[in-house]
């Protein structure tokens, strides 16, 4: 039987901004089907820019990059984006924002309609479709960015610290119901973040990033079975795989002097 063919792939990418130093510096990595990859490390690291250069917003500078089988530009349609700001347009209602990339999409009125409740309803916003974002807290427009992204039902989704903004709580509420969505909509996830327990709850792979230039200073493998929930964060197996994260980005921060 054929392996199933990489969502990312990576050779010997390196980037820089013009004539700038190496931002990125000899990355190699293939992200599998059902993936959920997170990258951590220090601030400068260029963990967003990754996820810039899969998306296709930003090229790699030497190397090469595939991305569901062709460039990153050529998959944009088979992917979405969840930036850190939810990036709701403030004079569109939340039934309005879901169904924008729709409406870009082509897809006819009353079916995009339907679709975008759909999302809201399976985020928890079924009776928040006419609120507007500045009568949404913080978590509940982050929900709506959810919904609108998975209402494009993506191969591929790229999530650029989306919940650091928020409090523990609600962070740790909507990874839970972010691995949720992914059960009944699956899809491979990039995710960029700071958090070692939340890279921990997440994923399956986590890449810690060293700076100056970027690079893979090492991969941790998490095994716990999915579903995950809530209470797997109390288990010492994953206070320890937290500890392991947290020592190898102390490895890789850089020294503070006084």
């Amino acid at each position: 039987m054929e392996a199933a063919a990489p969502i990312v792939n990576f050779t010997s990418l390196q980037k820089r901004y013009g004539g700038g130093p190496l931002v990125l510096d000899g990355l190699n990595l293939t992200v599998s089907p059902g993936d959920f990859v997170s990258f951590i490390g220090p601030s400068g690291c260029g963990k967003s820019t990754v996820l810039k250069i899969i998306s296709g917003l930003s090229p790699g500078t030497v190397g090469q990059v595939t991305v569901l089988g062709t460039t990153p530009k050529q998959s944009r349609d088979r992917q979405a984006f969840i930036f850190q700001d939810a990036t709701l347009l403030p004079w569109r209602t939340a039934q309005l924002n879901v169904e924008l990339p729709l409406r870009l999409r082509g897809m006819a009125a009353a079916e995009r309609a339907a679709k975008a409740r759909q999302m809201l309803a399976l985020v928890g916003l079924g009776g928040e479709g006419g609120f507007y974002p500045r009568q949404l807290s913080g978590g509940m427009k982050m929900r709506v960015s959810i919904a609108r992204a998975l209402a494009l039902a993506p191969q591929l989704l790229l999530l650029d610290e989306p919940f650091g903004a928020l409090d523990e709580m609600s962070r740790n509420r909507l990874n839970e119901e972010l691995l949720a969505l992914r059960r009944s909509s699956p899809f491979t996830a990039m995710f960029v973040t700071h958090s070692v327990a939340e890279a921990v709850f997440l994923s399956n792979r986590i890449m810690v990033m060293s700076v100056n230039p970027g690079r893979f200073h090492a991969e941790v493998r998490v095994d716990f079975p999915y579903p995950r929930l809530a209470g797997l964060r109390a288990r010492p197996e994953f206070q320890a795989r937290v500890n392991e994260v947290s020592r190898l980005l102390h490895e890789v921060e850089a020294p503070v002097y006084a």
